[in-house]
């Protein structure tokens, strides 16, 4: 039951990174968008990722429930990838003198 929770967790925050990813992409600029915050977000993927690792629990039915890792990493492109657009913005808003 704990790990369908935790799935569902992240399935729910891997519907929400997309959407934000277009916004900011359509928006094309950094207001509204808080670095610091997506940087929290980056750095709790790498963790909850590092603690599959280093859970012997886990690691030992690696072969049963290798999915729940693809959700992890699937919110942590998600993540990066608003950061990348974060840059892209900041230059975007940079050239229209804002």
């Amino acid at each position: 039951m704990a790990e369908l929770l935790e799935i569902l967790m992240i399935v729910s925050f891997g519907i929400s990174w997309p959407m934000n990813l277009i916004k900011a992409l359509r928006s094309r600029t950094t207001k509204g968008m808080s670095m610091p915050f997506y940087c929290l977000i980056f750095f709790g993927y790498i963790c909850g990722i590092i603690s599959k690792f280093v859970n012997t629990s886990y690691m030992a039915q690696f072969s049963e429930k290798w999915y729940v890792l693809i959700f992890y990493f699937f919110n942590l492109i998600m993540v990066g990838s608003i950061i990348f657009v974060y840059f892209r913005n900041k230059k975007l808003d940079k050239a229209a003198g804002k």
